[in-house]
């Protein structure tokens, strides 16, 4: 089995490269960001050295990986044909940005239909990125990473069903994947607290939309009891799911070359995402899997840390 590849969202204050640093001084070798000011419709021009920066940096600070996370603000199954296209607009941005870094994936929330009906959302959704994908034969490398949701109020994406009746009405079904969050899984149902719940799990993924489809782990625990439909993060162990559940993800070689990405709750000098990593660490049967940079424990780092 490979190394893993373990990290966190961490912040792109003083530039998108910044982040590579926030990373590698926690010790790990992949990370998620925000390509832009992710409370912001518009953001500004691509900046070219940060960008050359990163490519520099990502090999330098042992980062194998980096992921990208849309904009909260995008709704692509909205019924509102403004803020529908508003959101067209901005996913589409979010493509162009993370393939200016090279960045293969951009995590999106699918979207609420805010009353029309899952059917109609779901096709929204599709008819929107099928629009951008024939905008940007440019950036057909960069994949969108549907979330599998919480299901909270008229979200959709909360089942792999769902996620599947997105993807099936896509003319370019290669240009996305999916993103498995714990904390969304166990509220929407899924109880991979268990080994049989755990397989049931992936049973339900393979047969949906294929093992194959998962690009991006984002590990949180949650404050949410069982199909709560609560989307509420916490520290890994400290939630409902606890330890358990992520060991058996961490020690399953179905997942060789697929990152797991904190997206706990933390402050300015990154200890808990220290915190959360070594509890991950610990979990792993095999120590030559666990990063280099998290084998002995690294000081936190200096500066801001990731997302709300």
């Amino acid at each position: 089995m490979a190394v893993l590849m373990l990290g966190a969202h961490m912040s792109i204050a003083g530039g998108v490269s910044q982040a590579l640093d926030r990373a590698a001084s926690i010790g790990s070798n992949a990370v998620q960001v925000f390509t832009k000011n992710n409370r912001q419709w518009n953001g500004p021009p691509v900046d070219e050295a940060d960008v050359a920066r990163w490519h520099e940096q990502m090999a330098a600070q042992g980062i194998q990986y980096a992921v990208s996370h849309a904009s909260y603000l995008i709704n692509l199954a909205s019924p509102k044909d403004p803020l529908w296209e508003k959101s067209l607009r901005a996913h589409k941005d979010e493509l162009q940005r993370a393939h200016a870094y090279a960045i293969p994936h951009v995590v999106l929330h699918p979207g609420a239909h805010t009353g029309s009906g899952e059917k109609a959302g779901i096709a929204r959704i599709a008819a929107a990125l099928n629009r951008i994908h024939r905008e940007t034969p440019e950036c057909a490398d960069t994949l969108t990473l549907l979330e599998l949701m919480a299901g909270q109020g008229s979200t959709l994406g909360k089942s792999f069903a769902e996620l599947r009746a997105i993807m099936e009405l896509l003319a370019e079904p290669g240009r996305v994947g999916i993103c498995v969050d714990t904390c969304h899984a166990f509220a929407a149902g899924y109880d991979l607290r268990t080994p049989e719940g755990y397989e049931a799990m992936l049973a339900e993924m393979e047969q949906e939309v294929g093992l194959d489809a998962l690009k991006c782990w984002h590990f949180n625990d949650s404050k949410g009891k069982l199909g709560s439909h609560v989307d509420r993060h916490t520290h890994i162990g400290e939630g409902e799911i606890g330890e358990a559940g992520f060991a058996h993800i961490l020690n399953d070689p179905r997942w060789d070359g697929i990152a797991m990405l904190l997206e706990t709750p933390k402050g300015d000098d990154l200890a808990e995402d220290v915190m959360n990593l070594r509890r991950l660490c610990a979990l792993v049967a095999d120590p030559s899997r666990i990063p280099p940079g998290l084998r002995d424990g690294h000081e936190t780092g200096q500066e801001a840390g990731g997302p709300p």
